[in-house]
């Protein structure tokens, strides 16, 4: 395998602005690190399972992955301006207790299974870098389990920026919220014209 390709592609599109750096930034702006770090967390456990399902289609499934790629992109793309919408539309309401209540981890993880970018970049990372290259199923788990630390390492990373700027950008919270909203649905439609 082309290591330097490979880790190169790996990083550039972990951590360039996508759904989960951007959900991150905008969560950590909003509730501080501590709270995102467990969505961070999701995000790796669900890459990870994206990125494990992404081999087993692409082992199973060589003929059918064209046909299941553009409804899944279709549906992708309208969560993510449905995400991109709840930051637009959101209040900074530091009482109020449904903020309390969110289950970041769990929002972290079922958010790989409509993130179109990150299933693209699962379906090509396997087909391209570990399927050619390798075929014991112990290399599958161990490069899932390596992407989705590289997830989280991405999130994580843009969760700290969010938070430490989250004084400073509280004085600019609809600005910053219509920027992260403007981010999303470029990332969306950047998706649709690949």
């Amino acid at each position: 395998m082309p290591l330097f390709s490979f880790l190169l592609f790996v990083f550039v599109t972990s951590f360039t602005p996508g759904p989960n750096n951007i959900m991150a930034m905008a969560f950590a702006n909003k509730y501080g690190l501590k709270r995102t770090t467990t969505f961070c967390l999701g995000v790796g456990v669900g890459f990870f399972v994206i990125t494990l399902l992404c081999v087993i289609f692409n082992l199973l499934l060589k003929n059918l992955m064209p046909m299941i790629e553009f409804p899944l992109t279709i549906f992708g793309v309208g969560y993510m301006l449905y995400l991109a919408l709840k930051i637009l539309t959101s209040k900074h309401n530091e009482d109020s207790n449904e903020e309390g209540n969110k289950n970041f981890f769990l929002i972290g993880t079922l958010l790989q299974f409509v993130n179109p970018k990150g299933i693209l970049f699962g379906i090509t990372v396997v087909a391209t870098f570990i399927l050619p290259y390798y075929t014991s199923y112990f290399s599958y788990l161990v490069f899932s389990l390596f992407l989705g630390i590289v997830g989280l390492m991405s999130t994580y990373s843009w969760s700290l920026f969010g938070s430490s700027f989250q004084k400073i950008l509280s004085q600019f919270r609809q600005q910053f919220n219509i920027i992260m909203a403007v981010l999303l649905v470029y990332s969306a439609i950047s998706i649709l014209f690949k």
